[in-house]
């Protein structure tokens, strides 16, 4: 019982170890080299080459081989026109909760632009759906602006909202020019 106490107060530092009190010099090994490596064959080279007589040293061209007559010639890509952009009728969503977020996706997802009206839903509820809406557009590829105070639009790639369109939602307050 004694030792253990006496090894719990060594370890807490309230008594010195008896034990490295003494210092005992001890002997270094001596340092052993490696034997050294076994000399390398010398490489002998795919290419043999003769010194031609005269020939200054250090200085050695190899020999050429005739290239090949190849002729290559072009091939048109057959050029694909740009789309144009499609226009289509935005779908109005005005939501009251963030389960309208869904509805939100799947019009974009089916080429359909959105106008998100966000003028009656509170702060937070309208953060969320901003970024639900501009993650959205950002994956599929689409644009989103603000087009009025709390009303956004978002656009899939490819697809226009036509200047008819965009009078007939300025009517309505939901766009400004």
């Amino acid at each position: 019982m004694a030792s253990a106490w006496r090894r719990v107060m060594v370890y807490l530092g309230l008594v010195d170890d008896d034990e490295y009190e003494e210092y005992e010099p001890y002997d270094e090994p001596a340092a052993v080299a490696p034997p050294p490596a076994p000399p390398t064959p010398p490489r002998r080279s795919a290419i043999s080459y003769v010194e031609p007589e005269g020939a200054t040293a250090g200085v050695r061209t190899l020999p050429r081989e005739p290239e090949p007559n190849v002729t290559v010639q072009p091939r048109p890509a057959p050029l694909r026109p740009v789309p144009a952009p499609q226009t289509a009728r935005p779908h109005v969503i005005a939501p009251d909760g963030f389960n309208d977020a869904q509805q939100i996706g799947d019009k974009l997802k089916a080429n359909q632009p959105v106008i998100v009206n966000l003028q009656s839903v509170d702060r937070d509820l309208a953060r969320r759906l901003i970024d639900f809406a501009s993650g959205l557009a950002y994956g599929l590829g689409g644009q989103m602006e603000r087009v009025a105070d709390q009303v956004f639009l978002l656009t899939p790639t490819n697809v226009e909202v036509s200047a008819e369109e965009k009078r007939r939602l300025q009517e309505r307050g939901l766009y400004r020019s």
